[in-house]
């Protein structure tokens, strides 16, 4: 895991459900806890694009759910600038499960993956079909 260039604003929460992009069987993953991410006293702890996360899975296969995963979040809604003064905002919030040595849990990643996922994490931008 890479260092990331400006400031990603977080805007996942605990609680907040994704979709799971990945061919794992997962479908909707809550997040349970951010790793990583110090915060401050009684408020809620969040985590954005290319954040490492633990989350639950909540829909998919039978095999699949309510197990306790890491996942890497690769497209938020709320809008983040880069450091080019660029804003950018997803149509949707977007994880890819991971193991705990950093490698992906799936052979195929669907749909767009933001850039700042895929300098941190090199093993899904290989898997990434379009990377914005």
């Amino acid at each position: 895991m890479k260092g990331i260039a400006g400031r990603v604003m977080r805007g996942l929460p605990v609680g907040a459900r994704l979709t799971c992009i990945d061919n794992t069987g997962a479908k909707v993953v809550q997040i349970i806890m951010t790793v990583k991410i110090k915060g401050v006293h009684r408020r809620t702890p969040t985590a954005g694009v290319g954040d490492l996360v633990i989350v639950s899975v909540k829909k998919g296969a039978t095999e699949m759910r309510r197990q306790i995963l890491k996942a890497v979040i690769v497209r938020q809604r709320r809008p983040f600038r880069r450091p080019d003064g660029l804003m950018v905002q997803f149509e949707d919030n977007a994880a890819v499960l991971i193991t705990d040595t950093g490698e992906t849990k799936g052979t195929m990643i669907k749909g767009p993956v933001a850039i700042e996922a895929a300098e941190r994490w090199p093993k899904i931008a290989a898997l990434a079909a379009t990377i914005l």
